[in-house]
């Protein structure tokens, strides 16, 4: 797998990043805020500056308050400002007035969630699902005729994949185009209820056109799932949306929990006729005869094929999520850094409460995390430019993009929501006040969990492939070569499931937990606990599901579902080590001493955080004794403090500003109130206008 099979070989534990001649020492070490982000915009630099601009124009933020109606409407106007002013058409053909950038389309759509994640996901709706359905499945002729009115927001259009019966299950969809070759038109119809097309994007008000899926029927038989070019609503002279033409109805989705600027809505289809040529295809074509062919001749394939050519989809939220992050720790490290509550180390002065250590344990880990998931996404977004672009696009290659993103999209969403709420809590009431963001951003972000793919379910198919691999590794071993492995892999299990292992690694720590702790703060150590957990987790899942190739298709299907938890955990251990790798290898190419040691810091404190999460496994496992998981803990707390005096400049390098994040608490005003009342305070006293306290009195007298 990408992350897997390119791993690099193991390095020295303080061996410095390319390019720089030392690691500064701990007392030299700092940020330079300045170099790190700039560092941090990356390959596509000055178009995510462009695409931050733009998040940061007062005329793209989300006005918080807005009515239902209000939000859709300045919403779709503000798709239509970005046709004029933005680049948001890269991905497209240059004969139609893109710039065939795939990767630096993505890297600069991602930023708009600053702005609004309305306006991130209404723009993902109407470039990066309606249009790119039309360039991805169609062909160059039907690109010509259909996407400049994609391109141009002149058409208004939903992606109609996803079905009230149906959403991950693609395949089983309801909905049919059948083809009638006399008329030489295709019938679509929801033949019930749930066959319906819901939660689009666009379809509620302002879609005029779908994508719509279906099954292709032509000559009586089932060619699976296409796409098909359907107009939904009459365009009126002013270029808004009118009525539903006749066949097409639907319904408002109404309120949701967020993203309110998209008016998502249902669709269904009343036996509509579609022209031939409206059917996308590029890879399955009806003659007008009704013969069908197609240039992949595995209906399987095929439809995988036409699937993985929307993943752009999961890569962006990927890095949107990386996004919404960045942005709730900015304000929560920046708040945590100006206000102070309780005078526990001082009889006059309050603590900021980013000097007690539970503080630093809710939000400094969490700065580690959005790093790793940084470099990742980094790393997630090449492979995507190289696929989409031409210059590495191979089965394989597709395959490893699919995985990758499948492996990414997850975690990134469900970190973000857990970053978002901890960071509310961080800020206290503060936090809760729609003025500081947090709450609203939380509520918008919360269905990024189930975009593109439900969390879980896209897990199961990164451990589908997980287990793939490790059945197509033995596909060329002869009969010798299986039965060492048979005999290594039982004496492996045998040594760890007894105490030898760990009984080895206590008599090596005893009488100092800091060479127990050393051991696991190496790079070498990490890369070896992280990988053992993804590689033993497959290993012991594909003994477990074995005797699936020998049951009938109801007792292999209970048998899966048996083992579908420990295909999640897999899948997860795999993402872990996949950021883990992405961040290790970023950090050869930091060039300022100072910056390198503290993000070599950063890398060690995500990759013990993530052991400590799994101690159970690894003690269960026999991979870590009592004594050496005590010192994760330990080594953590160590690590978080080391870094409490870098957490602001780690954040300030994300390079978001105060027009990105706007939170009234991230401004510097706590600061100001902070300051004044210290001010307060300290003329009273020395002015001896102090009322004393009623202890001090009691105290006296004693």
């Amino acid at each position: 797998m990408t992350t897997v099979s390119d791993r690099p070989t193991s390095v020295p534990t303080a061996a410095p990043a390319a390019g720089v001649s030392a690691l500064a020492s701990e007392a030299d070490a700092e940020v330079d805020v300045a170099y790190l982000t700039d560092h941090l915009l990356g390959r596509w630099s000055e178009l995510r500056q462009v695409a931050r601009g733009i998040a940061g124009d007062p005329r793209f933020a989300k006005i918080e308050g807005q009515t239902m109606a209000e939000s859709r409407a300045r919403v779709l106007n503000q798709l239509k400002l970005l046709v004029e002013e933005a680049q948001v058409l890269r991905a497209f053909p240059e004969r139609l007035g893109g710039k065939n950038d795939a990767g630096g389309n993505i890297a600069g759509f991602e930023e708009l969630l600053a702005a609004d994640p309305s306006l991130q996901i209404k723009a993902g709706v109407q470039w990066g699902l309606f249009g790119a359905a039309i360039l991805h499945l169609g062909t160059p002729d039907q690109h010509d005729r259909l996407l400049p009115g994609a391109m141009s927001v002149a058409v208004p259009g939903a992606f109609a994949m996803t079905e009230t019966g149906h959403g991950s299950d693609v395949a089983s969809i309801a909905t049919t185009a059948t083809y009638d070759e006399q008329a030489g038109e295709f019938v679509i119809h929801t033949p019930f209820r749930a066959a319906w097309k819901d939660y689009l994007g666009n379809a509620g008000e302002h879609g005029t056109a779908a994508v719509v899926f279906a099954q292709l029927i032509t000559g009586g038989v089932n060619h699976g799932v296409h796409a098909f070019y359907v107009t939904i609503r009459e365009t009126l002279p002013d270029g808004a949306a009118g009525a539903f033409v006749p066949g097409v109805g639907g319904e408002d989705d109404g309120l949701k929990g967020g993203l309110n600027g998209i008016d998502n809505g249902r669709l269904y289809f009343d036996q509509v006729r579609v022209p031939r040529e409206d059917l996308l295809a590029r890879y399955g074509q009806v003659a007008a005869d009704g013969t069908y062919t197609s240039p992949i001749g595995s209906p399987g394939r095929r439809f995988f094929t036409m699937l993985g050519s929307l993943v752009q989809g999961r890569v962006s939220l990927d890095g949107a999520a990386g996004v919404a992050s960045k942005i709730a720790l900015a304000t929560a490290i920046r708040y945590g850094n100006e206000r102070r509550q309780f005078t526990g180390a001082s009889e006059t002065e309050e603590t900021v409460l980013l000097d007690y250590a539970e503080h630093q344990r809710r939000l400094i880990p969490l700065i580690a995390e959005a790093y790793a998931g940084h470099f990742a996404h980094d790393r997630l977004l090449d492979l995507f430019h190289a696929v989409f672009s031409g210059e590495m696009d191979t089965p394989e290659s597709r395959e490893d993009l699919e995985t990758m993103a499948a492996a990414l999209k997850p975690i990134s969403t469900w970190r973000a929501l857990e970053t978002l709420q901890t960071a509310r809590e961080a800020c206290g009431g503060a936090g809760f006040l729609t003025e500081n963001r947090l709450v609203s951003l939380r509520a918008d972000f919360d269905v990024y969990a189930t975009f593109e793919g439900d969390n879980t379910v896209l897990l199961q198919l990164v451990g589908k492939r997980l287990l793939a691999d490790y059945a197509a590794d033995f596909k060329a071993i002869d009969g010798i070569g299986m039965a060492r492995f048979v005999v290594e892999r039982a004496a492996d299990t045998v040594l760890y499931k007894t105490p030898l292992v760990r009984a080895t690694q206590t008599i090596v720590d005893t009488g100092s937990v800091r060479r127990a702790a050393g051991h696991l703060r190496g790079e070498t150590a990490q890369r070896e606990l992280l990988t053992d957990r993804v590689e033993a987790m497959v290993a012991d899942l594909a003994t477990a599901l074995r005797p699936a190739s020998k049951l009938d298709r109801g007792k292999a299907a209970a048998l899966f579902n048996a083992h579908q938890h420990e295909l999640i955990e897999a899948a997860r251990a795999h993402s872990d080590l996949l950021q883990w790798e992405a961040f290790t290898k970023a950090l050869a190419d930091v060039r300022d001493p100072g910056t390198v040691q503290v993000l070599t810091w950063v890398r060690d404190l995500y990759g013990l955080t993530v052991i400590e999460k799994n101690l159970a496994w690894y003690l269960i496992n026999g991979r870590l004794s009592g004594q050496r998981a005590r010192t994760v803990t330990s080594y953590i707390d160590r690590l978080v403090a080391r870094l409490r005096p870098h957490a602001q400049s780690l954040v300030d390098s994300f390079g978001y500003g105060p027009e990105h994040i706007r939170a009234a608490i991230a401004t510097g005003a706590e600061q100001v109130r902070q300051d004044e009342a210290r001010e307060y305070y300290r003329q009273q006293r020395a002015s001896g206008d102090a009322p004393t306290h009623e202890k001090t009195i009691k105290k006296a007298a004693r």
